[in-house]
């Protein structure tokens, strides 16, 4: 049997019977991007034998994401630094003297000393060396030491004296608290000064009472000891309010044979010029 194509119809032909059948028609699917026939390579339309499913269509190329900027980290907040003075910068030097970056105070000044102990802290750390001490830093810090006791947070002094003893309200008293390790120089119920002091051991423990100053001595030195005691004014015995080098170096970490130690040697050298004997000593708690 011979069949012609012409366009979308094929035409009847002999099939031995002398009949002929009715034409057939064949959709051929146009090209769905154009709206033109599909064809080959080589332009002439393509067919499709009907019931054969069309190729599916080229997949698209997802876009390119476009890179993130990059992230910019503010710096930390600044707690403290250099001319800051205060309760926290003394807890801050109390802590770096736990872990050996700092070995004077506290003192409760952010000084050129306390910088440096941050800046060197910061730097063993991988932590900008900065030394001012921020947030970051400070976080590091308290994961590293304890909460200070109050006499690590005043070593050397500084810490607020006790309320008067009511036995120092007249007079000229030297009150001498134990409680807040501070001596008020008072006349007639008004304090002149006040300083941080020193006591004695538990095995040499300075006494508790009412006493008056019996003899000063500006340079004296101690004959059972072999130890200087300048500006001494006893009031007891051998026991006396004198000046302490051992004190003004070491702090509250040691002690003294009875006497009440004086660190500034300032402030003293002012009392004794103002103390007279006679004048009455009250040590209390």
């Amino acid at each position: 049997m011979v069949v012609a194509v012409a366009g979308c119809t094929v035409q009847p032909g002999d099939d031995g019977r002398g009949g002929g059948t009715s034409p057939v028609h064949i959709d051929v699917p146009a090209d769905r991007g154009t709206g033109a026939p599909a064809t080959h390579g080589s332009g002439t339309p393509a067919t499709r034998t009907p019931g054969t499913p069309a190729a599916p269509p080229a997949p698209r190329r997802a876009p390119r994401a476009t890179p993130a900027a990059p992230r910019t980290v503010a710096p930390a907040r600044v707690l403290w630094s250099e001319g800051d003075h205060g309760r926290d910068v003394r807890e801050l030097q109390a802590r770096l003297k736990q872990v050996a970056w700092l070995f004077d105070g506290p003192t409760g000044s952010y000084d050129d000393l306390t910088a440096k102990a941050v800046g060197g802290f910061q730097g063993k750390r991988g932590l900008p060396r900065t030394g001012r001490a921020d947030t970051v830093t400070w976080q590091r810090l308290l994961a590293m030491t304890h909460e200070p006791t109050k006499w690590e947070l005043y070593a050397f002094g500084g810490q607020p004296a006790a309320p008067p003893d009511p036995r120092c309200t007249t007079g000229r008293v030297l009150c001498i608290s134990k409680t807040s390790r501070t001596l008020r120089w008072m006349i007639d119920g008004r304090t002149v000064s006040v300083m941080p002091v020193r006591f004695g051991t538990e095995l040499t423990p300075t006494r508790e009472g009412v006493f008056h100053v019996y003899w000063k001595s500006r340079h004296h030195v101690s004959t059972l000891y072999d130890s200087p005691m300048p500006y001494a004014m006893f009031f007891s015995g051998g026991q006396a309010v004198h000046y302490s080098a051992d004190f003004a170096a070491r702090g509250y970490a040691g002690g003294s044979h009875g006497c009440v130690n004086v660190r500034d040697e300032q402030k003293i050298a002012a009392l004794f010029a103002q103390v007279r004997d006679g004048d009455k000593v009250v040590v209390h708690w």
